[in-house]
């Protein structure tokens, strides 16, 4: 492949075709299920495949075969399979559903508001992930173009991401005739340091969400009569949340919540974060005199990646502040988010996080912790040599700098699940979500000369597995 055609044709492409696609998709609010209850009434998830349905067809793309699955009660999903020269198989991974909109957005952005500005993309989901679909579509078509010839490629763009993942194992089931055996997996549903070079996920985090509502009363009472009688629902919350997190210091105090870190991974947060530098933590939109948990970069990347950590990231039974009276609440309900290191199984630790905060409740209070949802995590197999060196080729080719690898501190379902159907498969898990990128929070945008880069770099190493297979 000639790389410095490839990339004309792709910033050309990105330019005048994708980029105005990427925009319409913004506009529309197609939530993921888990927070929009009204998905299959609403027609919003369906308007997002459409519109992405229609834009791959446009391309007409040689030996293609392009088709939208549909079951009672499941979320759509997008299949596009491509002829290649061979029967060997690539499968290439991403998703259309998006995270609520959140507040804060800066004036003049918004969730469903397309904007650019400093060759970002602004908008909810251009990032995570709509982006995937054109940029494997693009890639492809550079190899057309040129005649390289490729492998078969099957890609799978799902709708419940960021739900879980929950339709996706039916799917593949499903379609496991036409999927075959994938000798490579590339998901492009993941992040990146920085803008400067291709970045290869070596490890996922799990995670499992629950909520934990302590109930004292069946009514609320005035705060005056009852406090110093009656125990705050908000304390005893406050004091089950101590018997999992050091208050102090953030870390989880369960010893089955640890896990031994390979050396080869210190090392690699090592290097990461000698390339990173303090970019790791400021990168982060900190209030001014706010400081990270640590000094240490490395301690920082390590955190982030193979330590399990909790965030609470909301809440019921309170008012807000301007509504608030003199009353002692009857329940405090909190959502937590429990991520896990990659090589712990959620299945194992669910029974044992709800036995920690509900057993000999405080005074006697009444404490559930339901609603939970789990997944866990991914430690990448060690790459292949020829992959690892295509992909610092490409990397080099499109960006100008060597590939770098890290973990990412988030969670892919999709990706434990592969790994154990397909255990013999290499894996490329890459994105665009870098500093400041926001992915599930306002101000959400998409690197515009990062993705064209990753188009290319896709191009690249499609190319060189299907020269690697042929031998």
């Amino acid at each position: 492949m000639n790389t410095d055609a490839a990339r004309r044709q792709i910033d050309q492409q990105w330019d005048t075709d994708i980029i105005p696609t990427l925009e319409r998709y913004i506009e529309i609010p197609n939530q993921s299920p888990d927070y929009d209850p009204e998905w299959r009434t609403n027609g919003l998830l369906q308007q997002a495949v459409e519109l992405a349905r229609a834009w791959v067809e446009k391309q007409h793309l040689p030996g293609s075969r392009l088709e939208v699955l549909t079951a009672e009660g499941r979320t759509p999903m997008l299949l596009l399979e491509v002829e290649g020269d061979g029967e060997d198989t690539v499968l290439l991974y991403g998703h259309l559903d998006k995270q609520p909109p959140t507040e804060g957005w800066e004036e003049g952005l918004g969730a469903y508001q397309p904007v650019i500005r400093d060759g970002k993309l602004y908008g909810r989901g251009g990032a995570d992930d709509g982006y995937a679909l054109f940029a494997t579509v693009s890639a492809i078509q550079a190899l057309q173009a040129q005649g390289v010839k490729h492998s078969r490629l099957v890609t799978l763009i799902e709708c419940c991401e960021e739900s879980g993942s929950g339709d996706l194992e039916y799917y593949v089931d499903l379609l496991a005739p036409r999927i075959g055996t994938p000798g490579l997996v590339i998901c492009l549903d993941s992040g990146c340091g920085n803008y400067e070079q291709l970045w290869s996920t070596a490890s996922l985090r799990g995670v499992v969400m629950g909520n934990l509502t302590v109930q004292v009363l069946t009514e609320g009472v005035h705060s005056g009569d009852a406090s110093g009688i009656v125990p705050s629902s908000f304390r005893i919350a406050r004091q089950l949340l101590n018997r999992l997190e050091d208050p102090d210091t953030g870390e989880l105090l369960p010893e089955w919540l640890k896990v031994e870190i390979p050396s080869y991974r210190v090392e690699e947060a090592r290097r990461t974060a000698q390339i990173l530098g303090d970019t790791i933590h400021t990168s982060f939109p900190f209030v001014p005199g706010m400081r990270p948990v640590t000094s240490d970069l490395t301690e920082l990347m390590l955190n982030r990646t193979w330590r399990s950590t909790l965030s609470v990231t909301g809440q019921a039974g309170m008012p807000d502040v301007e509504h608030a009276g003199n009353v002692l609440r009857p329940r405090t309900s909190l959502k937590l988010s429990v991520r896990l290191p990659p090589t712990l199984i959620a299945e194992d630790v669910v029974p044992r996080l709800k036995a920690l905060l509900e057993e000999n409740p405080p005074y006697g209070a009444r404490v559930t912790f339901d609603g939970v949802d789990g997944a866990s995590g991914w430690d990448a197999p060690e790459l292949a040599p020829w992959l690892r060196a295509t992909v610092d080729e490409a990397s080099r080719a499109f960006f100008g700098r060597e590939a770098c690898y890290m973990g990412e501190g988030g969670s892919i379902p999709f990706m434990g699940m592969l790994g154990e159907r397909f255990p013999e498969a290499q894996f490329l898990i890459t994105g665009v979500l870098g500093p400041q990128s926001n992915a599930h929070g306002p101000n959400e945008f998409l690197h515009i000369q990062t993705a064209k880069h990753l188009t290319g770099c896709v191009a690249y190493v499609l190319e060189r597995y299907h020269a690697e297979r042929k031998g």
